[in-house]
């Protein structure tokens, strides 16, 4: 399966645009001027930069956390000077700057970001059971790490989207690390998608720091599902580059990961894979290239500038408790 130029040069963009946020994302979370919690995503982009530009208005979606779901928030073309307001604390927020990175873009098909581990996977089925009753062709996304995958509530979610056809693309981002924990401990088996053998479900395992591959395996995924054949289980190989949050010491296990070994994942960069290929092919120039680059910083800035310039939110009692559904 092909991509289009278009697409490929459309799938880049949006993954320049992807990394340039969470790099100044990492330095404000370093220089204070975040509130909350930062999971960097240096690294980690493709998959997420991927999907979410394949993906069709109208799809629901609850992205992987890296980076703050900021992969999808740039491709699904979402309100970001608002969702960096949030991480500010500001009136101007998404979440009126109650909730650090839980964000909500309803109109986008997001409808909450939990920081409870595989909290999405339950209402995944219902968007699926939704998208399967609306008969528009649409899917319902589920991004989880692979410590996701060892709740209990993802093999119920999968049980019922394989039993029901359900038009519900299970995402893994396999990482190999959940906060410490080693997925080769963790699991059973090397590759996670064999769960979904035992549903019967078809999976595949792609190379996650290819941009490209994940976006063709996006594409006969999102396929799939969308004809009425059920469910589909994408593992994506990837890694990060830095601690799980800032602030968290960057352990396998209870030793500390090593400067060879990050050097090593740096070698298959997505960014400098990404860009080797356009120009390899001639998608993109040189100048094209820098040209992208310098509109996603000034984009960037002027996003910043935005949510620098709003109000710090100072809700009052009544206004947080009106938001509290069972005190």
């Amino acid at each position: 399966m092909s991509l289009t130029k278009e697409q490929m040069i459309k799938l880049y963009r949006n993954l320049i645009r992807a990394h340039e946020y969470d790099t100044t994302m990492y330095r404000r979370m370093m220089s204070g001027r975040l509130i909350g919690f930062y999971h960097p995503g240096e690294g980690a982009m493709a998959p997420g930069v991927a999907a979410h530009t394949i993906m069709r208005d109208g799809d629901y979606t609850f992205p992987h956390h890296r980076a703050h779901g900021m992969a999808a928030m740039v491709s699904r073309e979402m309100d970001i000077k608002r969702y960096l307001a949030e991480h500010t604390g500001k009136q101007g927020g998404c979440c009126e700057g109650r909730s650090s990175f839980h964000g909500s873009f309803p109109e986008k098909g997001l409808f909450m970001y939990s920081g409870y581990i595989g909290a999405q996977f339950s209402p995944a089925v219902g968007w699926g059971w939704a998208a399967k009753r609306n008969g528009r062709s649409q899917i319902s996304f589920c991004g989880a790490g692979d410590g996701g995958f060892g709740q209990g509530r993802a093999h119920e979610a999968m049980l019922m989207s394989q039993n029901w056809k359900l038009p519900v693309i299970f995402w893994c981002e396999n990482n190999g690390l959940a906060i410490y924990g080693d997925a080769a401990e963790m699991h059973p088996t090397e590759d996670i998608s064999s769960l979904a053998q035992g549903y019967g479900m078809p999976a595949m395992v792609i190379d996650g720091q290819d941009l490209f591959a994940c976006a063709e395996a996006a594409v006969a995924a999102f396929e799939h599902a969308r004809e009425g054949k059920g469910p589909v289980f994408v593992e994506l190989k990837t890694c990060r580059y830095h601690e799980h949050d800032i602030g968290t010491p960057d352990l396998r296990g209870d030793v500390q990961r090593s400067e060879e070994e990050i050097a090593e994942l740096r070698d298959r960069d997505p960014v400098l894979l990404a860009t080797k290929r356009v120009l390899d092919e001639g998608i993109l120039s040189q100048d094209e290239i820098d040209q992208i680059k310098a509109q996603a910083k000034q984009e960037v800035e002027d996003n910043w500038n935005w949510a620098d310039a709003q109000p710090i939110a100072q809700p009052t009692e009544e206004e947080l408790m009106a938001a509290v559904f069972a005190p």
